[in-house]
């Protein structure tokens, strides 16, 4: 299951932001892809991770598991806009959890990059280490073609991973 989700979660995420690049980032539909996307990228950290030990194990799940959840409440947070209520990211007290929480994302990525490249998969590393570095800038400032090229780098970064993968013996370190 884990593995499967390596070629789910990129394409379906590329729908996400495919969605929101043409329709706009209030758009319902990708709202509701979004959750279902941020859970299943919660999945293919948990999978990556696997193929870690240690600190570098441990900070992957971590990171994985928070920014997931970060990843669906700006999901939910879609829906919300969508069917016109208040913007939680333009709101101050309990609604600023959402933005730390989302920045994990992010940062998982960037440990996944480091798994990866060090479980032998340099060039998959890189592709998954730039989406990382961009994936903040393209949606924090809504840059919708950014934002779909980040997804292209993921989908390029993490589906060869589903027969490539990293063999267990060759653990990263």
């Amino acid at each position: 299951m884990l593995t499967a989700f390596l070629v789910v979660a990129p394409l379906l995420y590329l729908l996400v932001d495919t969605l929101y690049a043409t329709r706009g980032w209030d758009d319902g539909t990708a709202g509701v892809l979004h959750v279902l996307g941020g859970v299943a990228y919660g999945f293919v950290l948990v999978r990556i991770a696997s193929w870690a030990t240690g600190w570098l194990a441990a900070a992957t799940l971590f990171t994985g598991i928070v920014g997931a959840c970060g990843n669906v409440a700006y999901g939910i947070n879609t829906i919300h806009v969508s069917l016109g209520a208040t913007d939680l990211v333009d709101q101050s007290g309990a609604a600023t959890i959402i933005k730390p929480l989302g920045l994990f994302c992010p940062l998982a990525f960037l440990l996944a990059a480091v798994v990866v490249t060090r479980g032998g998969r340099a060039r998959f590393g890189l592709a998954i280490g730039v989406a990382a570095i961009l994936w903040p800038v393209a949606h924090i400032a809504n840059i919708g073609w950014l934002a779909v090229a980040v997804n292209v780098l993921l989908v390029v970064g993490i589906v060869p991973l589903t027969w490539l993968g990293l063999a267990d013996d060759a653990r990263a370190r």
